[in-house]
């Protein structure tokens, strides 16, 4: 289904994304990242804390010596500063997670206790990396939504136009 280079290149995506965020965030006060603007998530601020909340999880399921994070997932980060600190170091730690990632993990499934369902999942492993890349980009889009409506320059999102490593 996918490469261990599709992981890579995902997550170098996924930070370069974030990077962009993390710049128009610490451009706002805190009032606006806490507006609730409707979302299902509620702010800027609850999105992209729900969104950290959940790569944390997905990679203490990928790296179990990753640690768990705890609380309510759009509380995680009380200010901007905040989430833009620990956005950085989940990206740093999940670039190191696919630049270690090999094929053979990939073809194999994984098992975890699922909260939401209350039991053991298992699941192919590649299925589960795709759907932790995909939900990124699906609350980023709420957020770049929300940043559009309160008159914020929003980020280039598109995937052809992410710069070259170098």
């Amino acid at each position: 289904m996918i490469t261990p280079a599709y992981a890579k290149e995902m997550a170098r995506y996924n930070a370069w994304q974030n990077r962009q965020l993390s710049n128009v965030v610490q451009t706002l006060d805190e009032a606006s990242l806490t507006q609730d603007r409707g979302a299902f998530f509620g702010s800027i601020l609850g999105t992209l804390n729900h969104l950290l909340w959940c790569d944390q999880l997905w990679l203490s399921r990928f790296e179990p010596a990753a640690p768990k994070p705890e609380g309510k997932d759009t509380e995680l980060c009380r200010s901007g500063d905040a989430w833009v600190l620990a956005r950085g170091q989940c990206d740093h730690a999940i670039s190191e997670w696919a630049s270690g990632l090999e094929q053979s993990r990939l073809d194999g499934d994984l098992t975890w206790h699922s909260g939401i369902l209350q039991r053991d999942v298992s699941k192919p492993m590649a299925g589960c990396v795709v759907h932790f890349f995909n939900h990124q980009t699906h609350h980023r889009g709420q957020v770049h939504a929300m940043l559009t409506n309160a008159g914020c320059d929003a980020p280039v999102t598109d995937f052809i136009f992410m710069p070259e490593e170098g």
